[in-house]
C-alpha cells in the first residue's frame, strides 16, 4: 500500500490558559511532502513544566524514530520510542528537581507502507474520518471514561464530571511506565482524514460536530477555519490539532506493475 497525503495544517494555541503546555510535531511550517511521522501531545505539571513534557515528548520520540526506525514501525519498536522519551524525562527531571511530577499524553500516527500506524496514552485523541463519518477514534485513558465503562456514570455525566480531565496513563518517566494503544488502520482511501487533538479542542466539539465538520466538502484550510471557529476564545484549556488529508492510495504492487512496464517499454 503506498499512501500519499495531500498538505497537512496544523494549529496550537494557548486558549484560556496563560500558557501552552500543547506540543506539535512537526512543525506546520516544517512539514516536508514526505513526511510520516505526526504527534500531537498536551503535557501536565505546572510551573511551565507541562510545556516541558509534551515538546520533550516530541522531541525524544522523534529522534528514536530518525535514529533506529528502519521499516515500518512495529508494537515493539513505538513500545521501546515510548521508554526512551521516559529515559529522557528522568535526566530532565535529574537536572531540574522541580519538574518532578511533569507528564504528558501523546498521540501518534505514522503514515506506513502496510497502513497507517496510530498510538495514543491519555485523553488526546486520534480520529479517521470519512465524508462525515467516524470510523475509528482512540479510547480515552481517563478517570471519567473508566467510570462510563464500569457503569458508574453515563456518556453524559462524564462530560460535566469535576474530574474529567483526570488521565490514568500518561508519560511521565521510568519510575511510572506506561503503555500505549497500539493499531493499523488498513481501510484507507482517498480523501479520509487523521485528525489528531488535544482536550482542549473537544471542549467545544462533540463527535457528531467533528463528523460535520469532516464532511467531505470542505478543503483542509476551510476545516481549519471551522475548528478555530469553533475554539477560539472559548475554550478554556489550551487547544492543538493536526489535520492530515489522504490524497491518494495506491496498491503496492499494482505500482511495481507500473514501473516494470515503464521499464519494458524501453527494452
Amino acid at each position: 500500500m503506498i499512501i500519499t497525503i495531500g498538505k497537512p495544517c496544523a494549529i496550537t494555541e494557548k486558549g484560556g490558559r496563560s500558557n501552552n503546555e500543547d506540543s506539535i510535531y512537526p512543525l506546520p511550517e516544517q512539514v516536508p511532502l514526505d513526511q510520516k511521522l505526526f504527534m500531537v501531545c498536551d503535557g501536565v505539571g505546572g510551573a511551565e513544566k507541562g510545556e516541558v513534557a509534551s515538546s520533550l515528548a516530541c522531541e525524544s520520540i522523534q529522534t528514536f524514530f530518525s535514529t533506529f526506525l528502519k521499516d515500518d514501525p512495529t508494537p515493539e519498536f513505538i513500545h521501546k520510542a515510548v521508554h526512551y522519551a521516559e529515559v529522557c524525562f528522568d535526566s530532565y527531571v535529574q537536572e531540574h528537581p522541580e519538574a518532578m511530577g511533569m507528564a504528558t499524553t501523546l498521540t501518534m500516527a505514522y503514515i506506513a507502507s502496510s497502513g497507517i500506524v496510530l498510538a495514543h496514552i491519555g485523553d488526546s485523541r486520534i480520529y479517521h474520518l470519512r465524508k462525515g463519518e467516524i470510523l475509528y477514534q482512540t479510547e480515552d485513558h481517563s478517570l471519567v471514561n473508566s467510570l462510563v465503562k464500569l457503569g458508574k456514570i453515563t456518556p453524559e455525566e462524564a462530560l460535566t464530571h469535576p474530574q474529567r480531565n483526570v488521565i490514568i496513563r500518561a508519560i511521565q518517566g521510568t519510575h511510572t511506565p506506561t503503555e500505549a494503544d497500539i493499531i493499523t488502520l488498513n481501510d484507507i482511501q482517498s480523501d479520509d482524514f487523521l485528525f489528531l487533538c488535544t482536550d482542549g479542542v473537544l471542549e467545544r466539539l462533540k463527535n457528531e460536530k467533528i463528523a460535520e465538520i469532516f464532511n467531505g466538502r470542505l478543503s483542509v484550510p476551510e476545516i481549519k477555519d471551522a475548528l478555530m471557529e469553533a475554539c477560539d476564545g472559548k475554550t478554556r484549556d489550551n487547544f492543538s490539532f493536526y489535520i492530515i488529508p489522504i490524497q491518494k492510495v495506491e496498491d503496492s504492487m499494482g505500482f511495481k506493475q507500473n514501473i516494470l512496464s515503464f521499464l519494458y517499454s524501453f527494452i
